[in-house]
């Protein structure tokens, strides 16, 4: 049986306006994960994932490296207990 976690994570850098939340995006949907990505007023970005804690982990490590024009900066991770309300991957406003 998966472990099933979920992570609030948040980047700073150069991740708005470079394509980094249709990059994370692909990766989340790629690794069957659940959740939503958005840009924040401050110029960082948010990502909520749920899922299997391995593919979580995986996601982390592609979110470090994001897309060709972005840089990460900075990168704080909270683990949650799941919800188990998020159904596919998507944008959030």
């Amino acid at each position: 049986m998966a472990d099933l976690a979920r992570a609030r994570v948040r980047i700073w850098g150069v991740v708005q306006g470079v394509g980094y939340r249709y990059f994370v995006r692909q990766q989340a949907t790629s690794l069957g994960l659940s959740g939503y990505v958005r840009n924040l007023p401050d110029g960082s970005v948010e990502v909520v994932a749920e899922g299997d804690r391995s593919l979580i982990h995986a996601l982390i490590d592609e979110l470090k490296i994001g897309p060709r024009y972005a840089h990460v900066e900075r990168m704080d991770v909270a683990w949650e207990e799941p919800r188990k309300d998020l159904g596919g991957f998507d944008y959030a406003f």
